[in-house]
Formats: structure tokens, sequence, C-alpha cells
């Protein structure tokens, strides 16, 4: 007792959840959720070697290909961390239910929110591993096929007797389609959704009868979160003008609850070669950032009444 008041109560707070996340990391590892790492590895090292039939000029040969390793790429992390986030997440706390570890945890004692926020971090800790191995794996394959596109292009070019400075311009547009910072910028936004999905999942398991329960809901959140932002609108459209306040009102809360996934569609702009504008990857750090509060917040209020 003497032990923990010594301690300050940020230092001590901050220690226990690392504690809990580090635990909760070993946990998933053991589970063997990597394995989606080799699935993935597969995918990018195949799209490496994929080409798609060119019947246009040497412009096309490395915009056609580079997008397509991007897009390939891009869209498997997307699939994997979200199926990361919510699996992981829903396997924790029934885990440690069944194993009797959260009893121990929570008789020791530790605050329920430090050992919320210890799972979560643990989750996000996970996916963010994943992200980072696949994210190496990317771009070692773009710049790879970069400079294959570019000698290809080059000889096409050239055989067709363009000037060298159309040449080099050939050759900046093909680079800006390799792996820059908006590419990385897109990994992040991948992050920042799978982060939602991993927050809104402990949210659900809290109250959740069961791992595949949680699950399913997660996901069907997760794809009604992409029509979310029609929905309002044909919402708002379908009201009268005198109950427009009223309307405006519900769409707002129901936003502040549901998150809107059509915001990470800046992704699909990265793939075509276009540059995520700074402004807009901090719009989604802020909204990824509430949402993650929101409902670690919310889980903590609904956990607070579970008699352990």
């Amino acid at each position: 007792m003497s032990t923990a008041t010594s301690k300050p109560i940020k230092g001590s707070h901050w220690s226990r959840i690392l504690t809990i996340a580090t635990h909760a990391f070993t946990q998933l590892v053991r589970m063997k959720v990597f394995y989606f790492l080799a699935i993935f590895a597969v995918i990018a090292i195949a799209s490496n070697f994929f080409d798609l039939p060119q019947h246009e000029g040497p412009e096309a040969v490395g915009a056609n290909v580079l997008r397509s390793i991007k897009s390939w790429s891009l869209g498997a992390m997307t699939l994997f961390s979200v199926v990361l986030a919510i699996v992981a997440t829903a396997l924790l706390l029934p885990k440690d239910v069944e194993d009797r570890t959260l009893y121990t945890i929570l008789a020791k004692p530790v605050p329920r929110f430090d050992y919320l926020a210890g799972k979560l971090l643990g989750v996000l800790l996970l996916i963010f591993v994943s992200l980072a191995l696949m994210d190496i794996l990317m771009v070692g394959v773009l710049q790879i096929r970069t400079s294959m596109v570019i000698e290809q292009q080059q000889a096409m070019a050239k055989g067709m007797g363009w000037t060298q400075e159309a040449i080099n311009s050939l050759r900046v547009e093909t680079e800006a389609n390799g792996a820059n910072a908006s590419l990385q910028g897109a990994v992040l936004a991948v992050f920042l959704r799978a982060s939602i999905m991993a927050s809104l999942a402990l949210l659900i398991s809290t109250f959740s009868t069961s791992t595949l329960f949680t699950t399913i809901v997660s996901f069907l959140i997760y794809f009604i979160g992409h029509f979310q932002a029609d929905a309002r609108e044909v919402y708002l459209h379908s009201e009268q003008a005198g109950e427009g306040v009223f309307a405006r009102i519900g769409a707002l809360l129901f936003s502040l609850v549901l998150p809107d996934f059509q915001l990470f569609n800046v992704i699909d702009a990265v793939i075509e070669g276009q540059v995520m504008p700074l402004m807009e990857l901090g719009k989604l750090v802020v909204v990824a950032g509430y949402y993650a509060v929101f409902f670690t917040v919310a889980s903590w209020f609904i956990f607070s009444d579970k008699e352990f």
C-alpha cells in the first residue's frame, strides 16, 4: 500500500496501462494472428509480377502497374487491419474471463479504465506493428517495380522518338506514383480507421454476451459507416423546412456516435497518384482520436457497473 502511494499517480497510472498493453500484445501474438502477414506477403509479392495488358503509350506502363500494386497493398492493409482490430479486441475480454485473468487483475486492484485502456493499446500496438511490416514490404515492392517500369518506359519512349525533356517529365510522373510521403499518409489513414474499429469493438465487448456477437455487430457498424454520410444527406433533404433544425441536430448526434468512414476515401486519391493534403490527414487524426476516446470512455462507464 505504501509502495502504491509513494509513486506519482500519473506514473503508476501509465505504467499499469503499458504493462497490460504489453501483456495483451503478447497474448495476441501467441494466438497466431500474425499469419495475416504471410497472406499479405503473398498478395504483395504476386502483385509485383502482375502486368495488365498495355495498349497505350509508355506513359500508361508505369501508372497502371504502380497503381495496381498500391491498390492491392492498401486494400489488403485495410482488410487485415480491420479484421485484426475487431477480432483481436473481441477475443481479449472473453478470454480473460474464461482464464480468470480478469479477476486477478481487478483484485490487485487495477482501475477498470486502466485495464480497458491497456487492452486497447495492446491491440493498437499489434495493428501498428503489422501495418509497419506490411508497409516495408509494399515500399520495397514499389521501389523495385518503379525502377523496372522506368527502364521500360524509357526504352519505349526512345523507340517512339520522344524528346529527352518529355522522357524526363515522364520519369518524374512515374516516380510520383511510387513510394512517397502521401502513400505513408494513406497507411496512417488505414491505421486510424482500424483504431476506430478497435475502440468500437471494445465498447461492444463490454456488454456483449459472446465474441461472435461482438464481431458481427462491429462488422455491421463498419459497413453502415461507409453509407452514413449518404444516409444523413437523404434524411436532411427529406425533412420539412419547419423541422430542419431538429433534423440537423439529430444528424449531428448521429454523426457523433457513428463514424463516417467515407472520410477515409482520400486513400483512393493517393492510389491514383494525388498528393494527400496535410490538413486532410490532420482531420483524420482528430476524427480517429475523438472516436477512440469516446468509445473508450463509454466502455469504461459500462464496464464499471459489471460485477466480477
